[in-house]
């Protein structure tokens, strides 16, 4: 699948809960893979970019399918004291 054919979808949680529309992607070209799915477009994070990476994305790891919408395991906003290893370390990047 191609990453231009995921934007504009809609993200839900696998507990049927709306959690956004992919507006922009994060790319770990070290790695060459996508890394998080944004529900907001990069440019509008501004001075903000841990806050949005914290509220308003998902783990690329989390998305259980692809499909007519984008279906994911957990919601984004986790808190900090819940957040996975995986996830803090990803946010502090």
């Amino acid at each position: 699948m191609k990453i231009s054919e995921i934007y504009r979808m809609d993200v839900y949680s696998d507990s049927g809960q709306y959690l956004g529309e992919v507006q922009d992607v994060v790319l770990d070209l070290e790695k060459g893979e996508v890394s998080r799915i944004l529900m907001v477009p990069w440019k509008n994070a501004k001075g903000d970019v841990h806050g949005v990476l914290k509220r308003k994305s998902i783990l690329y790891k989390s998305v259980k399918n692809v499909g007519d919408v984008v279906l994911v395991s957990a919601p984004f906003g986790l808190k900090e004291e819940n957040a996975s290893k995986e996830e803090l370390n990803d946010l502090s990047r």
